[in-house]
């Protein structure tokens, strides 16, 4: 089985309104995009969110606290719902190559963590990780520490390194979004 999971939970405070329900690419919203386009990969694709706030529905994992807006607990409740190797993306990462994800499952089995990393960042948040780190995930949380890269650096890691940085272009801010519009008519 292959699963994907759309990280939809964060609290969007740059972009002044909940990002993930944004209109994008001819969808309801970006985590509508973000679905339909790994839906042709996976098997089966969620969506980690505090809230049913998605309209048309779609799967959910739930967080298991609605205060708490947390990369590390929204990564623990993920791990401990699944006994497979699952493909994480966050949904204001909408240009992520499928050609990449080919690289990216060459080591899903062989590592706990398969992240990609170009010239400048390691994207932490998006790649295969593995049920296995669940627990771990649990205890950074308990400790207050919500980094994905204190995870990264605490289990086995295979960092990927892709030239193609563009495809890791975040929807974070106002401006941001009118890019990705653009980006996406250009397509």
């Amino acid at each position: 089985m292959q699963t994907c999971v759309i990280l939809a939970g964060g609290k969007s405070s740059r972009m002044g309104q909940d990002k993930t329900l944004l209109p994008f690419g001819g969808f309801e919203t970006l985590t509508h995009y973000q679905v339909a386009k790994f839906s042709k990969v996976f098997d089966e694709v969620f969506v980690s969110s505090k809230f049913e706030k998605f309209n048309p529905p779609l799967k959910l994992i739930k967080d298991e606290s609605s205060e708490d807006y947390s990369p590390m607990l929204a990564l623990y409740c993920v791990l401990k719902s699944f006994d497979h190797s699952v493909f994480i993306i966050p949904a204001d990462m909408p240009f992520f190559d499928l050609v990449s994800l080919g690289e990216l499952t060459k080591f899903k089995d062989e590592f706990d963590m398969v992240v990609p990393g170009d010239d400048e960042h390691i994207h932490s948040l998006c790649g295969f990780f593995s049920p296995s780190l669940a627990p771990l995930a649990r205890e950074q949380y308990l400790k207050n520490e919500h980094k994905i890269g204190l995870l990264r650096k605490n289990c086995k890691c295979k960092i990927v390194n892709f030239e193609d940085k563009e495809q890791f272009f975040n929807v974070n801010f106002p401006e941001e979004y009118k890019i990705a519009n653009e980006k996406m008519k250009n397509e």
